[in-house]
């Protein structure tokens, strides 16, 4: 029996509403997404592809653009074959890791746990202690060059009148008192941050568990390796992670302590040049090939690539 003809009509005029509706439902996730992949392709994507292109140049700014040729991964033997300032400034960027990281978490611990227990006065400290990591590091380095200049600096002011020592110590032109300087600000500018992570991650601790194994004859220090620790453990990871990356990108303090005090990168004997600012020199400001300095940049990220991966597996293995 044939169907009634309204039917029919009703029946596609539902199936192109239903159509309309699939066209509808697809096309506006596509618009609403599409700014972003458009800027991330044009902000990411190409000049990651087109820096890595670079690498693989003799291009000078010096001659311009017509100079440019491919060279193929001539800058990368280079790198790891002939150019000894390159393992100097990582070395020194893998000093600074291996002394303020260990610090930084030790030290985000342990005021976090004696901050946690306070209850009128914890906001005041973290506001002080979070008040560094939020300045600028253009005002840090001048504080710092300030604090610790050999002869009007505030350190050996308080020093000499304490009777320390008997004449001011040129903090900033020896090797080894310029690292101890950079060490210092990296640890007073962090601290505050790992605090806070700490503070938060100490929350998410059951305070059930914590009482019960005091009731069971545990002690405050056996609380905190057996339950607390455990429970920072996730954080822990993270912030050393996420501390290696950084560690490898630090450029800003250094360069302001040490850009109005001494003429060579890095501070007395390049003691404290870091790979960023190897790559700065290299790049923009001293010999300005942009081959070799795209080259400098994809070898500092493959090695920390490789670094962060290799901590990653070590600490798995050992939660495991």
């Amino acid at each position: 029996m044939q169907r009634p003809f309204c039917t029919q009509n009703s029946e596609k005029v539902e199936e192109k509403t239903v159509k309309r509706t699939k066209k509808t439902l697809t096309k506006w996730p596509v618009i609403f997404l599409a700014p972003y992949f458009i800027f991330y392709f044009m902000f990411f994507v190409y000049p990651t592809l087109y820096s890595f292109f670079i690498s693989l140049t003799d291009w000078d700014t010096v001659m311009g653009v017509a100079n440019r040729k491919l060279i193929g991964f001539a800058n990368y033997l280079r790198v790891f074959t002939k150019d000894k300032l390159f393992f100097k400034a990582m070395g020194n960027t893998f000093l600074f890791m291996i002394i303020y990281i260990p610090i930084l978490i030790l030290g985000g611990i342990a005021l976090a746990v004696l901050l946690y227990k306070l209850t009128k006065t914890r906001r005041l400290f973290q506001t002080i202690n979070i008040l560094p990591y939020i300045t600028t590091p253009v005002a840090i380095g001048m504080i710092f060059s300030f604090m610790f200049d050999w002869s009007t600096g505030i350190i050996n002011n308080v020093l000499m009148k304490s009777g320390i020592i008997e004449e001011g110590i040129n903090w900033l032109g020896g090797e080894a008192t310029a690292r101890l300087v950079v060490i210092f600000l990296i640890v007073w500018k962090n601290l505050g941050y790992y605090l806070l992570i700490y503070l938060a991650a100490l929350s998410t601790v059951p305070e059930d568990i914590s009482e019960a194994a005091m009731v069971d004859g545990a002690n405050k220090w056996q609380v905190f390796w057996k339950i607390t620790f455990p429970y920072l453990r996730p954080i822990t990871i993270f912030l050393v992670l996420t501390s290696i990356i950084s560690g490898f990108q630090l450029f800003d303090e250094p360069y302001l302590l040490f850009s109005n005090i001494n003429s060579v990168l890095g501070g007395p004997g390049r003691s404290c040049m870091t790979a960023m600012m190897y790559f700065f020199d290299q790049t923009f400001k001293s010999s300005t090939k942009l081959g070799y300095g795209a080259a400098v940049s994809y070898t500092i990220f493959v090695i920390i690539l490789v670094v962060s991966g290799i901590v990653s597996k070590i600490v798995n293995k050992k939660e495991d």
